[in-house]
């Protein structure tokens, strides 16, 4: 199509402003005024890229150049359908949301006259279940292991205080990867025995979780054992909670060496289901939670998933039904008397070989 066909400015050339890079550009700015976190925005950027490229293919241009009104749908069936190929139904149909977000906020800016994402199909992913720890005594033993004094013939260079509160506060807080991570010492907050967790999830939304004293307590005590090992320095409430050997913000890869290092001492590999990590710890959370009687409410809140609808039999829980539901679960139970010291002797956990040190050791400083 000539630069002709397209709305041109006062000088005669294609409108700059009408571009699918320059649209793509003012949407995320228009995302980032939301507060999404940063994971999110950069997921944004990469299904909007991925499929302007293959836009920009059909044309024999650049994406950032591609004059917005070129996207048609029929330009975007095409390129739905090559980007589809090599991809999960998950992955196609998240940039799916992604680009019915863009056309519905370049619709309400009026720089387009209607969406084109009507006209794309949208593949329906498969029915997710959750995976949480098999076996009933498997979150006590992952607890018990952890709380375990370091014994250097299997962890290199321990922080046994941290490892602790990273794998209590995954089972007893259900949070994801990314929301662990960006977790601050100022996101724990609260009076003594109503303290709680100040989360922010997918999409940029808060939640608050409540914190019971014993989960308080460890991690507490890690970050005590965070001013030991940094010449006293207390950590401002801005600072990252967790941190690495050397200060550093933990990453995803020292997370999961940590908690895979964390069920292997535990000899509880073998109970964790394939492809979830660290999200079975959120599983197991939200499994336990509901096997002890918390409502679906309570276990939406808590987690961070969607709203339910009225059609659903909306139920709102109140903060105190939701402390409630937290201290029922038994997990919390294990933790209340690991640290009084009442565990039975038979539940220490059993041995099984530590990863090698080297490089994956390396990653979870």
């Amino acid at each position: 199509m000539e630069a002709s066909d397209h709305e041109l400015d006062k000088n005669g050339d294609v409108d700059r402003s009408r571009t699918l890079g320059a649209c793509i550009e003012e949407f995320l700015r228009a995302r980032q005024a939301r507060k999404h976190a940063a994971n999110t925005l950069a997921a944004y950027r990469r299904d909007l890229d991925a499929i302007g490229e293959l836009l920009a293919k059909q044309h024999g241009g650049e994406a950032p150049d591609l004059p917005i009104d070129v996207v048609t749908g029929r330009a975007l069936r095409q390129a739905f359908a090559q980007f589809a190929q090599p991809r999960s139904a998950a992955s196609v149909g998240r940039a799916w949301s992604v680009w019915n977000q863009f056309f519905s906020f370049l619709v309400a800016d009026t720089v387009v006259p209607g969406n084109p994402m009507g006209t794309v199909d949208r593949p329906r992913p498969p029915h997710r279940f959750p995976k949480p720890l098999r076996g009933t005594d498997t979150p006590e033993r992952l607890l018990v292991s952890s709380a375990a004094p370091a014994d250097r013939t299997r962890r290199r260079r321990p922080w046994p205080e941290r490892d602790f509160a990273v794998v209590a506060l995954l089972l007893c807080a259900g949070l994801r990867s990314s929301e662990l991570l960006e977790l601050t010492v100022g996101c724990l907050d609260g009076r003594d025995g109503e303290r709680y967790l100040k989360v922010r999830g997918k999409g940029g939304k808060e939640r608050s979780i409540p914190v019971e004293p014993e989960l308080d307590a460890v991690v507490a005590e890690y970050l005590e054992s965070r001013r030991a090992r940094f010449a006293g320095r207390s950590p401002a409430r801005s600072d990252p909670l967790f941190v690495g050997h050397d200060g550093a913000p933990m990453g995803r890869g020292a997370l999961q060496y940590l908690v895979g290092r964390a069920y292997q001492e535990a000899g509880v590999s073998s109970r964790v289901p394939q492809g979830a990590l660290v999200h079975a710890l959120r599983h197991t959370f939200a499994t336990r939670l509901a096997e002890d009687g918390a409502s679906a409410v309570e276990i939406m809140r808590l987690l961070g998933h969607a709203s339910l609808t009225t059609s659903q039999n909306y139920i709102d829980a109140t903060a105190r039904e939701q402390r409630a539901a937290v201290r029922a679960n038994r997990t919390h139970k294990a933790l209340r008397r690991l640290l009084a010291a009442e565990m039975e002797p038979e539940m220490a956990p059993e041995e099984e070989a530590a990863p090698e040190t080297g490089a994956e050791g390396e990653a979870a400083r």
